[in-house]
């Protein structure tokens, strides 16, 4: 809760993956006995805000710049105000906004967003345990296995960033012997 000059802003926040979600949090959170319930959201590409009755620009976009200026994706945020009797002025309304949406922010638990690519994964009988050293090492999560006269074939996903460097380590444990197919 932000106080300035009387009026009250308090900044709920909450991970959305969809428009539809962002606006059931808005309107869920949203106070209808508060003067304002300004809010804003991004999700990738996508963004909206809202300054509900208070001047142009003065809610809804600093709402939103808090966001974009830390970085976050995949967020909902309402700022409510109640009025205390003083008029803030445009500048005020600004810094209101944006300091009780960025402070929420920065206090708020983060979550990293990890994107996983789908790979099938085919080795020898005497490079399985290799394979297996490797999974486990790189984070991945295992999926279907099927063994057939040429060894192990295996469905898995890894984190994106760790592809690279887990075929090498498969490729030098298996003395080139590994084949790794990447699922589209």
């Amino acid at each position: 809760m932000l106080e300035v000059k009387k009026s009250r802003h308090l900044a709920r926040a909450e991970p959305v993956d969809s428009p539809q979600a962002a606006l059931a949090f808005i309107e869920r959170v949203s106070v209808p006995e508060a003067t304002h319930n300004c809010w804003a959201y991004r999700i990738g590409a996508a963004y909206r805000f809202s300054d509900d009755g208070e001047p142009a620009g003065t809610a809804g976009k600093p709402i939103l710049a808090a966001i974009d200026g830390q970085g976050l994706d995949g967020i909902a945020i309402v700022v409510t105000r109640w009025f205390g009797g003083i008029k803030l002025g445009a500048g005020g309304l600004v810094r209101a906004y944006g300091g009780a949406a960025a402070e929420a922010l920065r206090t708020a638990p983060r979550k990293a967003i990890v994107h996983w690519e789908s790979l099938v994964v085919q080795v020898g009988f005497g490079h399985v345990q290799a394979l297996h050293a490797a999974l486990a090492a790189f984070g991945a999560v295992k999926g279907e296995e099927q063994f057939d006269a040429e060894g192990l074939r295996i469905s898995c996903d890894l984190p994106n960033d760790a592809v690279e460097a887990f075929e090498e380590r498969l490729r030098d444990a298996t003395r080139g012997l590994s084949r790794v197919f990447r699922e589209r």
